[in-house]
């Protein structure tokens, strides 16, 4: 008997700096030029718009996008991004947003100079604003003119702010008065205290610095003389303050015990950590059920004092705590779900699994090149269907755009329906809407005697990541 061949589709981690997109100075929209395994549901998604706004800027992509075309995306105005063009620097660039190249890198994660090119979108830190052109340029020496010389810093260097520092304290550890820091630091005027985390400009010292400036070299820093600078530096904690908000209690029986699985692996990971020498204070917080406020939990004063949050499960969650780490400068890292896209927008964000936007549009276009001509059978589940309903959307998208036509049964269909939606000379690929076993156990025994009834038949089934833990059923 034949078997019946089976596709696993597997998810490839996608990285964010392998797409290449580019911007126009029209600040309504962004030009996004689309690229391999990219769709408009994961370009609307990478974006933070709806579908129907791309397609309202772009007539005719509802049907169908190409690789190469040039889309425009609404620019909402909640972010100012910029396109790098031919001749530009990381140093241009701090001039012309009037910005530092600290402030850009920690925008764009990962920016380094290996992949600061041409046609590449950069998000601009909120703060910098291009600066207005007063007048036209009329010749090539005003051009040349206009083009602003290096700017000398008035910075000796960076402070990042500690706990429990002031402004007596910073003073004191690098010879300066408090009058000279809060005049380099004019924000510093009216704070009682410091926020943890804050960069601070400590100048020279009043007395030595002219000859300090001399010493500074007359020209404009490269690119990776600018990135090598603001390089993330790995900081040696004394101690990791690390929180854990996850459901341990008041929720579902297998989720509880899924969630103390995790548990006591992390604890396996914490002791490995401090046989290196690391010390970790570690403190766990019962998150509750989905619909259960986080606020009191955030509230906790230790809560802002955290290093690092580990969480949440519940996608009702994400939006809440990983708001709450952005404002307290925070790492968050997500260890379940894959189906946000808030890592996107917020660069204090590890998201353990790839966004499904992403995954969505690569398993589409490997589905699509593999079976170019072949004849689709959407298989209706009843169980589980709500958990793939928007990937089955997408796909009959994808595959609607691409003009290939499909075809739908009900899971309790017998083998005669199932002949009779049966292409001869094509490949015929049944795909459930369901990854559930239960939709398995009702759809496989039916496959499995049509494969024997139409031995002629080049049949197959679409399968998905979790089917590979049904083995034992099947």
């Amino acid at each position: 008997m034949r078997k019946i061949k089976r596709i696993l589709c597997c998810l490839l981690l996608l990285s964010a700096y392998g797409l290449t997109t580019s911007a126009q100075e029209n600040q309504s929209y962004i030009l996004h030029t689309i690229e391999k395994g990219q769709s408009l549901y994961s370009i609307a998604s990478m974006y933070g718009v709806s579908q129907a706004d791309i397609i309202r800027l772009n007539p005719g992509s509802d049907d169908k996008i190409y690789i190469g075309r040039t889309l425009r995306i609404p620019n909402t105005g909640g972010a100012t991004f910029h396109t790098i063009a031919a001749g530009e620097t990381l140093y241009r660039l701090t001039v012309q947003y009037n910005t530092t190249a600290e402030a850009i890198c920690n925008a764009n994660p990962g920016l380094s100079a290996d992949n600061f090119r041409i046609g590449q979108v950069i998000l601009i830190p909120s703060g910098g604003k291009k600066e207005e052109k007063k007048e036209e340029i009329s010749s090539t020496d005003e051009l040349q003119t206009s083009i602003p010389g290096p700017v000398e810093s008035q910075c000796r260097e960076m402070h990042k702010v500690k706990r429990r520092e002031t402004v007596f304290s910073i003073s004191r550890k690098y010879n300066i008065t408090e009058e000279e820091l809060i005049a380099a630091n004019p924000e510093l005027k009216n704070k009682d205290k410091l926020k943890r985390g804050t960069m601070l400009c400590i100048p020279y010292p009043t007395a030595d610095q002219k000859q300090e400036k001399a010493k500074q070299p007359n020209r404009i820093p490269t690119d990776n003389e600018l990135f090598q600078a603001n390089e993330k530096k790995a900081e040696r904690f004394k101690t990791i303050k690390a929180a854990i908000v996850l459901p341990f209690y008041n929720v579902a029986k297998n989720e509880s015990a899924r969630m103390i699985e995790y548990y006591e692996g992390f604890l396996m990971a914490v002791d490995s950590l401090k046989r290196t020498g690391t010390s970790i204070d570690l403190y766990v917080y019962n998150s509750g059920g989905e619909n259960v406020s986080l606020n009191p939990l955030l509230a906790q004063p230790e809560m802002k004092q955290m290093d690092i949050i580990f969480g949440p499960l519940y996608q009702q969650h994400i939006k809440p705590l990983a708001d709450f780490a952005q404002k307290n400068e925070i790492r968050l890292v997500i260890p379940f779900t894959s189906k946000d896209n808030t890592v996107f927008r917020n660069p204090s964000i590890y998201q353990i699994n790839t966004p499904q936007s992403y995954l969505y549009s690569e398993v589409y276009d490997h589905f699509t090149r593999q079976f170019p001509q072949a004849n689709i059978i959407f298989i209706e589940a009843t169980d589980g269907a709500k958990e793939k309903a928007e990937f089955i959307k997408g796909l009959k998208e994808e595959l609607r755009s691409k003009g290939i036509t499909t075809k739908s049964i009900g899971e309790d269909a017998t083998t005669t329906s199932m002949g009779a939606v049966l292409a001869a000379g094509r490949e015929n690929v049944f795909i459930p809407t369901s990854g559930s076993n239960l939709t398995l156990i009702k759809i496989l025994p039916q496959l499995t005697l049509l494969v024997r009834e139409h031995p002629e038949a080049n049949i197959h089934l679409f399968g998905y990541p979790e089917w590979q833990t049904y083995t034992k059923d099947h």
